[in-house]
């Protein structure tokens, strides 16, 4: 979801084995077995520009969720 979201891909190493490239499409490129050694080649290629997602990040789903809030706060005053 990371790969898809900010539209690059996602490199990933951890000492738990789980080692991946992933597409900006969020498909797995290439990865190892986890709990083996062993070394990674992937092709990557560098992007430029934003996503709508890094560009205006929560602010649309916060916002909306407040305005519910209000919308819900003033029914139940005026006992609607």
């Amino acid at each position: 979801m990371r790969a898809l979201e900010a539209g690059r891909y996602l490199i990933r190493a951890a000492n738990d084995g789980i080692t991946a490239v992933i597409s900006p499409r969020g498909r797995i490129v290439n990865r190892l077995p986890q709990f083996r050694p062993g070394v990674l080649r992937a092709e990557v290629r560098p992007m430029t520009g934003l996503t709508p997602y890094a560009r205006v990040g929560n602010y649309p789903v916060v916002c909306g969720a407040l305005g519910l809030l209000a919308v819900a706060a003033w029914r139940r005053r005026r006992g609607g």
